[in-house]
């Protein structure tokens, strides 16, 4: 049977169950014993030639007192998103993941503002400039503005009229 060299965090993961077994000082029959696996198993994956399952990778770690994580490119742990029930579109649908959800709007978070609809409890920003500048002042108003001292972001070029907030005067790219 061929190898299929499975990578797990750039590393093979025949390696990583290896060395989880090792750290965890269990046989392969030990640890197919208490990851509920036979023995056959937990060979073929150090062997490279058998691919497990989400469940079973999961099984198998966590009888060997380790767990399986997502970490981001700088290694902090990534948590699950919260998504509130309530939170929804007026079909009942969630909002899109990758899209800040904004509770109630006031005039100018939402598109429809311009063409004069009901403004919905709750919406997001579909423009991506927009979505970006706005993280970018949120982290600056929470951190950044407290601590260091350094200039508050610049918004994207030639704001769309319906960009413009109460209390936030319009700016331009180069105004400071």
């Amino acid at each position: 049977m061929a190898k299929k060299n499975i990578q797990l965090g750039g590393y093979a993961l025949s390696e990583i169950i290896r060395r989880v077994r090792r750290t965890a000082d269990l046989s392969q029959r030990e640890l197919a014993k208490y990851a509920d696996v036979s023995s056959s198993t937990i060979g073929d994956i150090e062997a490279g030639s058998a691919t497990p399952s989400l469940a079973v990778l999961q099984r198998i770690l966590n009888a060997a007192n380790y767990q399986l994580v997502v970490v981001d490119a700088s290694g902090r742990l990534v948590l699950p998103l919260q998504v509130w029930d309530e939170v929804a579109d007026l079909a009942g649908r969630r909002f899109p993941a990758h899209l800040d959800t904004i509770a109630d709007p006031v005039p100018g978070d939402w598109w429809g503002d311009t063409y004069g609809l009901a403004r919905p409890p709750e919406t997001f920003w579909r423009d991506r400039k927009r979505r970006d500048y706005e993280r970018q002042l949120s982290r600056w108003q929470v951190r950044v503005a407290k601590m260091r001292n350094e200039p508050m972001p610049q918004p994207p070029f030639e704001w769309p009229p319906y960009w413009r907030r109460p209390g936030r005067p319009p700016r331009t790219a180069d105004s400071a």
